[in-house]
């Protein structure tokens, strides 16, 4: 596979991701400023917006809920808000279009199409709980019509790598809040992860649980947990397909900083998790955006140039 379509395949499996778990976060974040009157709307958007990691924000200046989301929902140019991740992935599935089927490029083209409509600005909750619905349509038609080769290898591992990410970030911006944040709770439903997480508590609901469910459960396929084994196993399968052990070369760096954070997680007391878990997700972030460098310097090369010689 030539390495600019692998690049796209693996940023339409991030973006894709990126929009439906920012939509997520932002929609919980809205639900307890309406709910909660009391709520100080500037320490939760500021808490948010940096917890997503935009260097724009000014502690001095309060924030509200209108610049939060022309940050992290509207702003086309930025692909770290909804709309801007769902353009970025149209252009990423268009220049793959020899690899991607005709079913997933419609299924983007019009997500992206319909979620430009101005109109959309007027029921936030609303833009919302449909992106997460069109990106479980663009998963369902990605599981349906693509082979199990390197193309989907690369997809899910894009994927894989973003839902960590966000869900490390999703964790952070709740402890950034504090007692002004939503409920541990609220955010598993927030993560569609409520069903499952009391099935598996069995009537035991409380902060520690909740966390320990979202972060380390090795089933739910939204948990941490889950999504750093998810793309160790992509990394796994690439690496058999390319001639090479999972040790070797930039993939295996890849594998070693994933591995090593997955390994944090997993042998950390509970309680020693819970009462530091901010700086914890920092080091998942900071895992997550290593080993895409990694796998970027492995599988995306730049500026390689073809020598031509006279036989």
């Amino acid at each position: 596979m030539l390495s600019r379509i692998a690049e796209s395949l693996y940023w339409i499996g991030r973006y894709v991701e990126r929009a439906e778990d920012t939509s997520r976060i932002l929609d919980v974040h809205l639900s307890l400023l309406l709910d909660d009157p009391w709520a100080p709307e500037s320490v939760v958007c500021a808490s948010l917006m940096a917890a997503m990691g935009h260097e724009g924000v000014d502690d001095d200046v309060p924030t509200n809920r209108e610049e939060m989301l022309d940050f992290l929902a509207w702003d086309r140019s930025a692909p770290g808000s909804v709309l801007g991740a769902l353009a970025a992935a149209r252009e990423n599935a268009r220049r793959s279009r020899e690899v991607v089927s005709t079913d997933l490029w419609e299924n983007i083209n019009v997500t992206f199409l319909e979620a430009a409509r101005p109109g959309r600005r007027v029921n936030p909750h609303g833009f919302f709980t449909w992106v997460r619905e069109r990106v479980a349509a663009f998963n369902g038609t990605a599981e349906a019509t693509l082979s199990r080769d390197e193309a989907w290898h690369f997809l899910i591992l894009g994927r894989s790598i973003e839902r960590a990410d966000m869900t490390a970030r999703l964790v952070a911006a709740r402890a950034l809040t504090g007692d002004f944040g939503p409920s541990w709770v609220t955010l598993l439903q927030s993560c569609g992860a409520y069903q499952a997480f009391l099935r598996s508590a069995m009537g035991v609901v409380d902060d520690r649980s909740s966390v320990e469910f979202l972060l380390l459960d090795p089933i739910f396929p939204r948990s941490l947990m889950s999504a750093l084994v998810s793309a160790e196993r992509c990394l796994d399968d690439l690496a058999r397909q390319h001639g090479g052990g999972g040790d070797r070369g930039r993939g295996g760096e890849a594998h070693r900083v994933l591995g090593m954070i997955r390994s944090e997680l997993e042998f950390a007391p509970t309680a020693e998790l819970f009462d530091d878990v901010y700086r914890v997700m920092e080091r998942v972030q900071s895992a997550c955006s290593v080993a895409s460098d990694a796998i970027s310097r492995r599988y995306f090369p730049r500026g390689v140039v073809t020598a031509w010689h006279a036989s």
